[in-house]
């Protein structure tokens, strides 16, 4: 399965770089996890999460499954995410993940999307969810894959 994260901001601390990295590389049995950065939006004009919506979406590889990832998308468990990723594998579909900037997502990215996932109902920030979603993609990996890590 090609797992694609798609997301606003080019210049992540090195922690975030680090974090990202190590859970993609750990992943194996034919996954793979790879992110793809757009330049954040300028002042004035347009909003700024309108021109990343419009960044995001042209780096969202053609035919992909889009999750959106928002506040207000629905909440999922680690286990529930791994039977979504087992399904969506079967479809023979690349899957794109798609992280807004600090501004969050623009329209045209939610009436792309083909589902909304939420990660908490709190506020984070969009650096860190990067590191969030490799790990949490890593585990239900290891759930699927019996791998030992996941211990819930």
């Amino acid at each position: 399965m090609r797992i694609q994260l798609v997301a606003v901001g080019d210049k992540p601390p090195r922690w975030v770089r680090e974090g990202f990295n190590e859970y993609a590389k750990r992943l194996a049995g034919g996954w793979k996890f790879g992110l793809t950065e757009v330049a954040p939006g300028g002042r004035g004009g347009v909003p700024p999460m309108e021109q990343e919506g419009e960044r995001l979406l042209r780096a969202v590889p053609k035919g992909a499954r889009v999750v959106a990832l928002a506040v207000e998308g629905e909440s999922w468990s680690t286990e529930g995410l791994a039977r979504r990723l087992d399904r969506w594998s079967h479809e023979g579909r690349q899957l794109a993940l798609v992280v807004g900037g600090a501004d969050g997502l623009g329209t045209a990215v939610f009436a792309r999307a083909d589902t909304a996932w939420s990660l908490s109902a709190l506020t984070l920030p969009h650096m860190l969810v990067r590191v969030v979603v490799a790990e949490q993609i890593y585990r239900a990996w290891t759930v699927l894959s019996g791998h030992p890590y996941h211990r819930g």
